[in-house]
């Protein structure tokens, strides 16, 4: 084992602590997969990073995203925390005000705007509507008639966030859903705030059958329930989402298309950095 310089950074909130956190290895070159979910799971966070060199010359880092249980191939808040922690330990990148990641889902544009981050979406891979069958169960766990889920959708770009639609942003701080219901189900939760709220949606992850059940705010479905109420038109091109209300958390995550390319952002800021031994 050697030392290796760590971080932790908290990601999509403007108020220090409010957001999702995310611990950073650096210079994990050498960690086998088993040695990284070791220490994934020993942190206790929702995602743990690991720090590589790129294996495509386009990109300016390369970055292993981590669970308490398993890889994944791409996570927002991770992309960003990822990137600020990366240009705070002195990463330049090839091109000013724009970093390049690779990870497992490929290339991942992120926009440097001060404190501010913003992620490229990346396309879905399964973007379709759920089954009935699914909707009725997914209901249930959320303890809520059908009738009151307006629409629903699967919304994949790595994780198998399903998303469902409420009539309201009261619905949605409402909801007290048994995780046992969901079993191994992903489910996203929004609804509109009325106007004169900071934030236009309210929004809530679920994850059934995690150790954290409910995601602070959530980067990668975020993401996903843009393009698919964009598409809808139930959104405008620019918007504001709030998420971790319920749990005691102040996310806010910042939508913006432009091109058709849906950016994710928030601000993003460093609470520990020093050495791990790894």
């Amino acid at each position: 084992m050697i030392l290796r310089k760590y971080s932790e950074v908290d990601v999509f909130s403007p108020t220090p602590y409010r957001g999702n956190p995310l611990a950073v290895v650096h210079g994990a070159d050498g960690l086998s997969d088993e040695e990284m979910q070791r220490f994934a799971k020993w942190t206790n966070l929702s995602e743990t990073t690991f720090l590589l060199p790129p294996t495509n010359p386009v990109a300016d880092y390369r970055v292993r995203i981590f669970t308490a249980s398993q890889e994944l191939p791409f996570a927002g808040h991770p992309t960003l925390g990822s990137a600020f922690a990366w240009l705070n330990a002195d990463g330049v990148p090839k091109t000013e005000g724009r970093i390049v990641q690779e990870c497992g889902a490929g290339l991942v544009e992120v926009l440097v705007q001060g404190e501010r981050l913003a992620f490229a979406a990346p396309p879905l891979i399964r973007y379709e509507p759920i089954d009935e069958s699914l909707v009725q169960q997914i209901a249930q766990a959320l303890g809520i008639a059908r009738e009151n889920i307006i629409d629903s959708s699967w919304l994949v770009n790595g994780p198998q966030w399903i998303g469902v639609r409420l009539s309201s942003a009261q619905e949605v701080l409402a909801l007290n859903p048994d995780p046992a219901d969901l079993e191994s189900l992903a489910v996203g939760v929004v609804g509109p705030h009325e106007h004169g709220h900071d934030a236009n949606f309210e929004v809530r992850a679920f994850i059934g059958g995690d150790p954290v059940w409910e995601d602070p705010v959530t980067g990668s479905l975020n993401a996903g329930l843009a393009r698919w109420m964009i598409d809808s038109q139930i959104a405008g091109q620019h918007y504001i989402a709030a998420q971790g209300t319920a749990i005691g958390y102040e996310g806010r995550v910042h939508i913006d298309v432009e091109d058709d390319i849906i950016w994710v952002g928030g601000n993003v800021m460093s609470c520990v950095n020093g050495e791990v031994q790894l």
